[in-house]
């Protein structure tokens, strides 16, 4: 059953906003993808959608930024559409505690990536999409798909941040190439890296990426709709991994503090989810040492102990 929305929710997200545009400590802008480099540090947006669809927005919850490894929760969501769980023979379940470009854990691991969320496993998603379709279709499948969720056709990829990954991706080449060589990768290794270089670069806004995600907040539903987007069971077993390997290496730092699944990009944008409750998006470019927006985190934390929606009790 859906939780009566707290009365003060647009009160709490503004003060939450304010607070953190006036904070000083405001991490490290990504300077290895060079667009990402130009971003204002000082920007900070806040959208929470509440199970009634009462929408509450603070700061630049409507200035698009690049979503980056936000966009591995929905292509894992379509791979798991299209192959079940044989898609765990190809990628793991488990936190990598290692940096997200690691190459370390492949060698050991023959080939296979801990977990959808960091590069190496997002890269074998993306071919388990890509199979059977040239990468211009796969990739218009998953832009089509994050514009249903959110219901805006507006959203698209911003192709001067793809073009600078792909100049710049060399580690993602190495690790593609890697797990090619142990068969893990069925296509061309240029051809999953460029679908996967640009669905990273998708742009969404706070408001547009909230709405997104609302599904894994509503057992697999989209609320407005009632469109059944996934299972319960799979919704809530993509909120499991989101909690466990959302956000790298800092994982277990964010389910100790915020207490719900969440899933983090390098360019400053958090997807949360409070299960039943609400979708949230939060977005302050500044990254902590792990790659995970610094003052998103802390407004995320603030938020589930202001409103009581750790998933861990008030």
């Amino acid at each position: 059953m859906p939780h009566s929305p707290s009365p003060d929710l647009h009160a709490v997200v503004r003060e939450i906003a304010e607070e953190m545009r006036a904070r000083p400590d405001r991490g490290e802008v990504a300077t290895y993808i060079p667009e990402l480099a130009r971003v204002d540090a000082n920007a900070f947006g806040l959208v929470v959608i509440d199970a009634d669809g009462t929408v509450a927005a603070g700061g630049d919850a409507d200035v698009a930024f690049s979503i980056q490894s936000i966009s591995k929760v929905f292509t894992l969501t379509l791979a798991l559409g299209m192959v079940g769980d044989r898609l765990w023979r190809r990628v793991g379940r488990e936190p990598s505690g290692s940096p997200f470009n690691s190459i370390v854990q492949l060698e050991r691991e023959r080939g296979i990536p801990r977990n959808p969320f960091i590069n190496a496993g997002a890269i074998a998603v993306t071919d388990v999409i890509l199979s059977g379709h040239q990468p211009r279709e796969a990739l218009g499948e998953i832009l089509r798909f994050m514009q249903f969720l959110a219901e805006d056709p507006t959203i698209a990829i911003d192709e001067a941040v793809a073009a600078s990954e792909l100049r710049t991706g060399f580690r993602n080449v190495a690790l593609a190439n890697y797990m090619k060589s142990f068969g893990v990768l069925d296509n061309p290794v240029d051809f999953t890296l460029g679908v996967y270089f640009h669905h990273c670069a998708i742009a969404m806004t706070c408001r547009q990426l909230a709405r997104a995600g609302r599904f894994l907040a509503h057992s697999g539903r989209t609320p407005s709709t009632g469109h059944s987007v996934v299972s319960a069971e799979r919704a809530r077993r993509i909120n499991a991994v989101m909690l466990t390997c959302g956000h790298y290496d800092g994982s277990g730092e964010f389910a100790y503090r915020v207490g719900l699944p969440g899933k983090s990009g390098v360019g400053g944008g958090i997807l949360a989810v409070a299960p039943g409750r609400a979708s949230i998006a939060v977005w302050s470019p500044g990254l902590d040492a792990s790659g995970n927006s610094h003052l998103g985190r802390i407004a995320l934390e603030a938020l589930t102990r202001r409103l009581g929606w750790s998933i861990f009790g008030v």
